[in-house]
């Protein structure tokens, strides 16, 4: 290979290439507490693995492994009154001549003898192309009416934090006797994006009056008698579940959690994870009925899903547990994907002075154990986008009016974020800030909440 290269380089002159400059850090010497309270116990389906589908198979499947082919991709686990869907899966013609159109289908199978009613509360669905590519967008932008999003993950989580149904979905489903239904069979096309790549976003609230089995399963588009694409039908998604295989290629398998002497691969999530909301009330104790503020400029700081490795010195594993699972998937829903964070912040002003105090989300540099005195940051944060979703943020602002503002946030590793929301808090007043959102598909953890005296 050498004379190769010098031949190449005496015809084709290599320029001098500038390392990128190292980025500089500083600490922000902000106390990290754990997030108080637990997620709930509703269950999750989350299919996300494996993330790029380029053969088509068995995604998830919670059906009983009796009378299936391949019974290994069956985890028998049935679901009762409330629970989630949350699939994301991304589509790429396997070769330059391949360009079938890949469907994504959600079946519901009820084993009982009576008919079971699914009341589809809130649910969005979405491409990347057309729907919500990724574009770029300012750190910080008003989001009221619900225009500004970046990705299909970015879109659904906003659409379901705003508790809308979309119309292309279900309010509600009837699953007769013994039988089965589609709640979703969604096609994410390739053929007409440059490069031929697609993805699809998928968040669902339900709630069945009696129990359900639920697949997702991933399938090319079958031909017509006219050899024109065309959904497949409930029994074409039947067949591919009962005689199936797993979907690939398969990712990465996980780092087992008692492998801490090895570099961490975090997996990708298939199974049934617990929990789908987070609801707390930031205060000084359990028996405190407020937070009391930092002293001026001091910071405390809430870390916000944190996993294995990317504690932020609070030793507190956010990421939700997981009922079942792909042996060769996620151990835990690092990212918790979907969940919604509601938080509650009664900040008290114990001083007798007014005080101005700002409510931030921030992406500092991950870490397990905080390395410096507190929470490291990039002076020019690297250009990885590692949060984009929009926040909901509840208060009354300084002239007594109530506020509710939708606020979509795009946020590099290492950045510290704009205030969400700032406040001139009396003497010994308190003031009610409520945060919410969902942690949005794409976005890399951990981050923090963070409330700053001026």
């Amino acid at each position: 290979m050498l004379p190769f290269l010098l031949n190449f380089s005496i015809a084709f002159p290599i320029a001098q290439v500038t390392p990128s400059p190292t980025p500089v850090e500083f600490v922000r010497p902000q106390e990290v507490r754990p997030l108080s309270g637990n997620l709930d116990n509703v269950p999750v389906f989350n299919s996300n693995s494996p993330e790029l589908v380029l053969k088509e198979g068995i995604l998830l499947s919670t059906f009983p492994q009796k009378d299936k082919k391949s019974p290994e991709a069956h985890l028998n686990f049935p679901f009762r009154g409330r629970f989630d869907v949350f699939a994301h899966h991304v589509a790429k013609a396997p070769t330059p001549e391949d360009l079938r159109t890949l469907y994504i289908g959600v079946i519901l199978h009820n084993p009982s003898k009576e008919a079971v009613k699914v009341d589809v509360l809130h649910a969005a669905s979405y491409l990347s192309q057309p729907d919500a590519p990724f574009v770029d967008l300012p750190a910080q932008e008003n989001n009221l009416f619900g225009k500004v999003h970046a990705g299909p993950g970015s879109r659904a989580t906003h659409d379901v934090l705003r508790s809308k149904r979309q119309s292309i979905l279900p309010p509600q489903i009837t699953i007769p006797p013994g039988e089965s239904k589609m709640l979703l069979n969604s096609p994410i096309p390739v053929k007409e994006f440059d490069p031929p790549i697609n993805g699809r976003s998928t968040l669902m609230r339900l709630r069945s009056n009696g129990t359900v089995y639920a697949a997702s399963l991933a399938m090319f588009a079958p031909n017509d008698a006219n050899g024109q694409e065309r959904a497949p039908t409930l029994a074409e998604w039947q067949n591919l579940l009962n005689n199936g295989k797993l979907a690939g290629p398969r990712d990465k398998k996980p780092t087992p959690p008692d492998k801490t002497n090895k570099s961490i691969i975090y997996g990708r999530v298939a199974g049934v994870a617990k929990g789908s909301l987070w609801r707390t009330l930031l205060r000084d104790s359990s028996e405190a009925t407020y937070l009391t503020i930092p002293d001026r400029d001091r910071a405390i700081s809430y870390g916000v899903s944190t996993l294995d490795r990317g504690t932020l010195g609070t030793e507190q594993i956010q990421s939700a547990p997981m009922l079942v699972r792909y042996p060769d998937t996620a151990y835990r829903a690092h990212g918790n994907y979907g969940i919604q964070y509601s938080l509650s912040l009664p900040l008290y002003n114990n001083t007798n002075n007014q005080k101005t105090v700002s409510v931030s989300l921030q992406t500092p540099i991950k870490e397990d154990k905080l390395s410096k005195n507190g929470l490291r940051f990039f002076a020019e944060p690297t250009k990885r986008v590692f949060f984009r979703g929009t926040v909901l943020v509840r208060y009354t602002d300084d002239k007594g009016i109530p506020q509710t503002r939708y606020v979509h946030l795009v946020q590099n590793r290492g950045e510290q974020g704009k205030p969400l929301v700032t406040l001139n808090i009396k003497p010994n007043d308190t003031r009610l800030v409520r945060v919410d959102f969902l942690y949005p598909p794409d976005a890399t953890p951990p981050q923090v909440l963070t409330v700053r005296t001026f």
